[in-house]
């Protein structure tokens, strides 16, 4: 399974479907903010990172324009990466509290994270035309892991609603009643 889950992540990684999600991530790497002036952009699609084993499967929204577009890692280079690797080291799942890049030594243990939606979108907000060409990766994830996954959180509304759809199509039994979402609700 770890093979198909990194045959899936480098399709991922070259993905080019969504022309205005590929011009925002390139033109936010030729024009950073000045406190990234110089760096190397990933620019691209982001893969899932972590466990493949994982029964823990953390969903966000979409990477971030100047952190995880360019580092290339999920909440990689930016605050709420300094929230949740801090969350998850202190909780077992990380061998270390920060994210910083790519090449920076973090291991996940027993936990996974993606996205949504794979690349930075302009304002935080794709459209739900570029949440449908992207949900097929979430779709693939989900086959790939649902028989292993013991929890997933899903981090805001709009990854709450891709990720329910994502698990709709993936062929698993929607929990009965319908989850509705809630900031700090367990079901």
């Amino acid at each position: 399974m770890a093979i198909k889950l990194e045959q899936l992540n480098s399709q991922i990684v070259r993905c080019r479907k969504c022309p205005r999600l590929v011009r925002w991530r390139e033109a936010s790497a030729k024009n950073p903010p000045r406190r990234y002036v110089g760096q190397d952009y990933w620019a691209k699609p982001l893969p899932g990172f972590g466990d493949s084993k994982a029964r823990v499967l953390i969903v966000g929204l979409a990477p971030a324009a100047h952190g995880g577009n360019r580092t290339g890692r999920m909440f990689t280079g930016d605050r709420s990466g300094d929230w949740l690797y801090g969350a998850l080291h202190a909780a077992g799942f990380a061998n270390q509290p920060n994210s910083d890049h790519r090449d920076d030594r973090l291991k996940l243990n027993d936990c996974y994270i993606t996205a949504a939606v794979h690349c930075a979108p302009p304002l935080n907000k794709p459209s739900l035309a570029e949440f449908k060409r992207c949900r097929p990766y979430l779709v693939e994830e989900l086959k790939l892991m649902r028989q292993q996954l013991s929890a997933v959180i899903v981090l805001g509304k709009i990854a709450f609603d891709g990720f329910f759809a994502a698990y709709r199509e993936s062929g698993a039994e929607m929990p009965q009643p319908k989850q509705n979402f809630g900031h700090g609700v367990c079901a």
